[in-house]
């Protein structure tokens, strides 16, 4: 699957975003390694830590169908258009244990695509040193 299918997954991710107190809306897409790919979007509350991020939902999504593998996430978010959207420490660190450090995080626009291995976003992630 090409990055910018994966992306294009998650720009309709988006859409579906609960942002109503940040308007900052964030889709992701993740991909398995059976091929599939889950989507989620962040969705927020005036209860800030009852917040989940895109990430978190679509890994979650994948992680609740028996999926254990994991080749590739796309992220993509911004208030009034795309902008470069890196996901956040605590998405860094669950995507880390769920999926390993050398997962391809593909972040940006359609027209401007930046790939980096989880690991190069999390350096000395919590658990990674023994």
């Amino acid at each position: 699957m090409s990055e910018l299918k994966l992306l294009n997954e998650a720009i309709k991710a988006r859409d579906n975003a609960y942002a109503p107190y940040s308007g900052f809306k964030v889709g992701a897409a993740v991909l398995t390694r059976s091929g599939k790919i889950f989507c989620g979007c962040n969705v927020e509350n005036a209860a800030y830590s009852a917040c989940i991020c895109a990430e978190r939902v679509a890994i979650s999504k994948a992680i609740s169908e028996g999926e254990r593998g994991f080749e590739a996430i796309a992220i993509v978010g911004g208030k009034d258009g795309l902008i470069f959207c890196p996901p956040c420490g605590e998405c860094r660190q669950v995507l880390a244990e769920l999926c390993g450090l050398d997962l391809k995080v593909i972040l940006g626009t359609p027209d401007n695509v930046k790939i980096f291995r989880l690991g190069e976003l999390l350096p000395m992630a919590f658990g990674e040193l023994k």
